[in-house]
């Protein structure tokens, strides 16, 4: 069967824009094949900075035939009392383009009605696919666009050529002036001319003649192949990492790397440094010998062959070298003041306009990890002090300034150069840490009591003026910064109160915060709910078993996570399902005439005592258990409680109608609720069985 060749030909594509681009360019010809009821093979998208291309392999030259079935009105409105068609049946009729007579009768929900069954013939793929080739040109969803020349159409960039070919045959598909043809072009230096081809199997074959490598993948490899002989030629080798090089394989179409060196001297720069001007900066691949130190290395991937390497190579030399140059100038000045003469600097730096300056932001941290450090770590509460002091001096230095991306990390180094202990300094450096999804939390407690305080604040402050995260929209990072704290709290195994931090933070944000106290914390608690969900989502816990869990309060994290553990295996078992009916039962009874104690002189059933006694001799190990942080035991205890409901249940009528043994009967299943209301909420479990 045919193969369908399309692509469009570009100005250099941003790297970030092509991997988008190319899932859209796959996903959306998928659908379009299966709404319009064509057969084809998988799509396979390529992409070079210049190109974004499609194939799809064993495409059916032609349509489906379908046949569609439309409902129209009910039988009794469609014909009148002669059994004549009335003008609702003919106009259904007619809208389909079918007689009267066609019409045929089905039963459904709401009744019989009348059924048009139409017959559609399947036109030629060519015909269908021509116009939607051009359309899906401009929409692919780049996140910038722009025109060019006179042209009304938007694209990522200038377009300079389409070629659309099926079945061997030019598609006529048409965008910015252009229209579908079956030429490419080569290299833009290597070999700039254009080509010509009938296939996806003869493109490639002249791509490989014209130093173009059309899919990503291969050029990765290539990419790696060439940086680890480069390496090992230099005798070190190159740490991995995948964003880097797919960021590189964006940039090139035809890979040739370059080992180039640079001067030993920079090696006194923090390795950080190096790697961060080398990597984002350049996108060059530092390379470091076993021990994970730099040496004076580097790999370039050029998008040239290299007939001239040596021009080449001091070309790229000559560019790292002004960069380190300039870092090695800031990191020295930097280092003529100790790291502490920053602090006072940053009242000139706004943090957030209703949230004040960075040193406001400091002086709320230092207070608020102290308040934690009181709990986790009371003896190392003056070093935890000191570190939150000192957290955010360096985003007032000139290194930081030029490289914003090394915030926390230069003032690691440079708390170290003022000789702060090396705690503190360590603090500094990893206080922004977990950053992002798979970064590890600080390694100190130190830097995780500052960390957890300094996100703390963040999150308390922004919706303390109303910045509350709603579907896409967090522009302050709030889901990442409680996720953050979640995982610190976890990794320490801290039991701290959430409540109490949360009164701690709006107590230090004063009259900063615009919403009420209870609002702000209602907020806070949501926030930290649904991230928990997300994390033990992740980790392959039932979703019910979480919010059963979470609808108990998250106060202590360490506990929630014990008690969803818990949970989570007692709902494995298989006697959970009518355990769960019967402490659901439990629950949903429950009214407001059920608060006040027991009196075991208005029981009349042997089955109100019998449950009574059976909770009296639960109660004391199940509480045990539950103050040990032991939740599967406590579980098991408070299990064993469910023949006993269930009798209740069958001899008992709870809701009587004498008053005095009615709130008798609800109080007993409210005091029940209570072992097992402290670990989960059966309401929020979703039984299989009605």
């Amino acid at each position: 069967m045919p193969e369908l060749f399309f692509e469009i030909g570009t100005e250099e594509i941003p790297a970030g824009y092509i991997g988008p681009a190319l899932a859209f360019l796959e996903r959306g010809l998928e659908e379009f094949f299966s709404k319009n009821h064509v057969k084809a093979g998988k799509p396979r998208a390529m992409a070079t900075p210049r190109r974004l291309i499609v194939a799809v392999p064993g495409v059916d030259p032609r349509q489906e035939d379908v046949v569609e079935t439309f409902l129209g009105p009910s039988v009794q409105a469609g014909y009148d009392d002669r059994g004549n068609p009335t003008k609702a049946a003919m106009g259904f009729a007619r809208s389909k383009g079918l007689e009267v007579s066609a019409l045929t009768r089905a039963d459904t929900p709401k009744g019989e009605v009348l059924c048009a069954r139409v017959e559609k013939k399947g036109q030629p793929t060519e015909d269908v696919l021509t116009p939607y080739l051009s359309k899906l040109i401009g929409d692919i969803p780049f996140p910038k666009k722009m025109r060019w020349g006179d042209q009304p159409a938007a694209f990522v960039r200038p377009v300079h050529w389409i070629a659309a070919l099926f079945g061997g045959k030019v598609l006529p598909v048409e965008f910015a002036g252009l229209r579908g043809q079956n030429t490419s072009r080569g290299h833009r230096f290597l070999s700039p001319g254009p080509f010509s081809f009938d296939s996806l199997e003869s493109y490639l074959a002249e791509c490989e003649k014209r130093y173009i490598v059309p899919d990503v993948q291969e050029r990765k490899n290539r990419i790696q192949k060439q940086i680890r002989d480069l390496a090992e030629k230099a005798g070190g080798t190159v740490k991995e990492d995948p964003a880097l090089l797919e960021e590189v394989a964006n940039l090139v179409e035809y890979p040739a790397g370059l080992l180039c060196d640079f001067e030993p001297k920079y090696l006194e720069l923090p390795r950080e440094l190096l790697a961060m001007t080398m990597k984002r900066h350049q996108k060059y691949f530092p390379v470091e010998d076993k021990n994970g130190n730099v040496l004076p290395h580097f790999i370039a991937i050029s998008n040239m062959k290299n007939d001239d390497p040596v021009l080449v190579k001091r070309g790229n030399e000559r560019v790292l070298r002004a960069r380190l140059e300039d870092a090695r100038f800031f990191f020295g000045e930097d280092r003529k003041r100790k790291l502490e003469d920053f602090v006072d600097r940053l009242k000139g730096v706004v943090f957030q306009k209703d949230l004040g300056t960075s040193h406001e932001k400091v002086t709320r941290i230092a207070r608020l990890a102290e308040e934690l450090a009181q709990t986790v770590c009371p003896e190392a509460a003056a070093k935890v002090k000191r570190a939150a002091w000192l957290c955010k001096a360096d985003l007032v230095s000139q290194m930081v300034f030029e490289f914003p991306e090394l915030q926390g990390t230069m003032g690691g180094y440079y708390a170290a150069h003022s000789g702060e202990d090396p705690e503190v300094a360590l603090a500094v450096k990893e206080h922004y840490r977990p950053a992002f999804a798979g970064d590890r939390p600080p390694s100190n407690v130190v830097g995780a009591a500052v960390a957890t305080a300094d996100k703390l604040d963040t999150i308390l402050g922004c919706i303390g003026v109303g910045l509350i995260p709603s579907g896409s929209e967090d522009p302050y990072g709030l889901r990442r910064h409680s996720l953050g704290v979640i995982q610190i709290v976890l990794d320490r195994d801290w039991r701290i109160s959430l409540d109490r931090m949360i009164a701690a933070g709006i107590e230090a944000l004063g009259p900063r915060t615009k919403l009420p106290a209870g609002e702000i914390r209602s907020n806070v608690l949501d926030l930290f709910a649904q991230r928990f969900k997300s994390l033990f989502n992740s980790e392959g816990f039932p979703y019910d078993a979480v919010d059963a869990v979470l609808s108990t309060g998250i106060d202590s994290f360490v506990d929630v996570r014990k008690k969803v553990a818990a949970f989570s295996e007692l709902k494995r078992q298989p006697h959970f399902e009518p355990l769960a009916i019967a402490f659901r039962r439990v629950a949903s009874i429950l009214t407001a005439e059920s608060q006040g104690d027991v009196q075991t002189a208005l029981f009349r059933e042997p089955a109100e005592k019998d449950l009574y006694e059976e909770y009296l001799r639960v109660r004391g190990p199940a509480e045990e258990s539950i103050r040990k942080k032991e939740y599967g035991e406590a579980l098991a205890t408070i299990v064993q409680i469910k023949s006993a409901v269930d009798r209740f249940f069958d001899k008992v009528l709870v809701m009587a109608d004498d008053e005095t043994l009615r709130k008798n009967r609800l109080r007993l299943l409210r005091h029940v609720s209570l072992l097992f209301s402290q670990i989960a909420d059966f309401s929020k479990i979703v039984l299989k069985k009605s």
